[in-house]
């Protein structure tokens, strides 16, 4: 389980877990895996995994239609 930040973040501390959260959602991780608690950093983490996710998205190759 992660460390409870609900009382103490600051904005290094969201930056980190912005980063952490865009690094999970780019390499395909669950969003369930976020190792932070506290409402405010967890909502810095998981805003990053869903813009690391949707880059994912864009990068997947397009299925090819035979014609």
């Amino acid at each position: 389980m992660g460390q409870d930040f609900s009382l103490c973040w600051d904005i290094e501390m969201l930056n980190k877990a912005y980063h952490q959260g865009y690094m999970a959602g780019v390499m395909g991780m669950d969003n369930g895996r976020c190792p932070y608690k506290g409402e405010v950093i967890e909502a810095a983490w998981e805003a990053g995994w869903e813009d690391g996710d949707g880059q994912c998205e864009l990068k997947k190759p397009e299925d090819k239609l035979a014609s």
